[in-house]
């Protein structure tokens, strides 16, 4: 994976736990269904779902993730060129079987979620032992949300999970930035001007924090994942911006007005950890935050 190597310690030094693909396919989509949640941020609704005799295929596994977005999860066990076009396959038959997609959904979650299913951003992880280059090219050309995620079993034990290339289908958001100043506009309409060139700014900050940052758009949030949402931005308010972070709020000192535990609190987005921001030099103390959420992800 990238050249990652992993050691084991003994009491006569270190041992190289040596990364292998699995025996069967059916063996990594076993252990992923098991923990999609943990591992993907997607909530598993089924395995090996057929599309009818006219399509004529089973899709690996059926998921909705932190957003609501529905996710066809294709596997492989080593390099598979068909495993994009698989995806997409399965992709344009769920498109048009919304209404089977949605009652499947309030099968095993509850008619909350299937009347909130986010039909804007659907997606497709391929999980496979490798890709190609012409794989990670492929996506990029597509105007469909795609992440690559290779895998790797060392030991008996342990999986690492790689993301080689993330694309979103490039759903639209809020407006987050105004810099135009209108001229004798009231001082409400001026604070909401700043409010938007923060959201702006910490758009800018989450985005910067590494490779594979999606954004996905609902109407109460904006969302920042990898492969799971790690941010969360809502719509900018009059004085400051709300965002949620994945960061454990015990592994931080919370700061009156500035940081608070939401941890079993209803809130829009995810994630426990609640700053709220109201000047730049907030977004500034903030970054530190915003790294260990990510690194969290």
């Amino acid at each position: 994976m990238s050249g990652l190597k992993l050691f084991h310690e003994t009491t006569s030094g270190v041992s190289e736990v040596v990364p292998r693909l699995a025996e069967v396919e059916a063996d990594v989509q076993g252990f992923v269904e098991a923990h999609m949640e943990m591992l993907l941020g997607v909530r598993f609704l089924a395995s090996e779902y057929s599309t009818g005799p006219v399509h004529g295929g089973r899709i690996d596994s059926l998921g909705l993730d932190e957003n609501g977005a529905p996710v066809i999860v294709e596997y492989k066990r080593g390099t598979d060129a068909g495993v994009i076009n698989q995806g997409l396959f399965y992709l344009s038959w769920l498109m048009d079987h919304r209404a089977e997609f949605e009652h499947l959904v309030r099968d095993r979650l509850g008619t909350t979620a299937a009347s909130q299913v986010l039909w804007s951003a659907p997606r497709v992880i391929c999980v496979a032992g490798d890709f190609t280059r012409y794989d990670v090219h492929a996506v990029r050309e597509y105007r469909r949300s795609i992440d690559l995620v290779r895998y790797r079993l060392f030991g008996t034990e342990h999986i690492g999970l790689e993301t080689v290339a993330s694309v979103t289908g490039g759903a639209k958001g809020f407006a987050l930035a105004s810099r135009r100043r209108v001229a004798g506009a009231p001082r409400h309409r001026r604070q909401d001007g700043t409010m938007a060139e923060l959201a702006a700014a910490v758009d800018e900050a989450l985005l910067g924090l590494g490779g594979g940052i999606t954004r996905i758009q609902r109407k109460q949030y904006r969302a920042y994942q990898r492969l799971r949402n790690f941010a969360c931005l809502c719509p900018p308010q009059q004085t400051k911006l709300l965002i949620y972070l994945k960061a454990d709020p015990k592994s931080v000192d919370l700061v009156p007005g500035f940081t608070r535990d939401v941890t079993g609190l209803g809130h829009h987005g995810t994630g426990d950890l609640e700053l709220q921001l109201r000047t730049h030099r907030d977004l500034e103390r903030a970054q530190e935050y915003f790294r260990l959420s990510y690194a969290a992800a």
